[in-house]
């Protein structure tokens, strides 16, 4: 990508974060849910904002999204969700990618620029990222399970 700033990528990003409710409350279950994924949008959020990430700029973030519930096929259990939305500026794409494939993610949005010129090296090292992200990822899943 063309380093000029008029090139620079924008995008607005949305993650959901999951809360699900205690067991052994039913009457106050979607409440509970609610609060807790506020909770978690809120320290994330907090995060985000605090916690510099190398080729990234946060330029806004929106926490005010509504919570809203889903019935979990699985489980049939209602969960809840709370959306954040929020804008940043990169040079990369490649800088992004931890960010797209993240669980909580839904959404992209790219702001500017309307076009996006990549040579060969460029759409590589994207492909090389995102193995390299899944891979990680994946050792992750497979540390946590084995250690259950």
């Amino acid at each position: 990508m063309d380093q000029s700033d008029d090139k620079k990528l924008r995008l607005r990003v949305r993650f959901d974060y999951r809360g699900e409710s205690k067991q052994g409350r039913i009457f106050s279950r979607w409440k509970e849910g609610e609060e807790i994924a506020e909770e978690i949008r809120e320290q994330r959020a907090i995060l985000l904002r605090n916690i510099p990430i190398q080729g990234v700029r946060l330029e806004d973030i929106n926490t005010n999204g509504e919570v809203y519930i889903v019935t979990d096929e699985a489980s049939g259990r209602e969960i809840a969700y709370a959306p954040v939305e929020f804008t940043l500026e990169t040079d990369s794409i490649e800088d992004v990618i931890p960010f797209l494939l993240r669980d909580e993610f839904r959404k992209v949005d790219v702001l500017s620029p309307s076009e996006i010129l990549l040579d060969k090296y460029q759409v590589e090292r994207i492909i090389y990222k995102m193995n390299e992200e899944l891979r990680t990822y994946r050792l992750y899943l497979e540390k946590r399970l084995n250690s259950k």
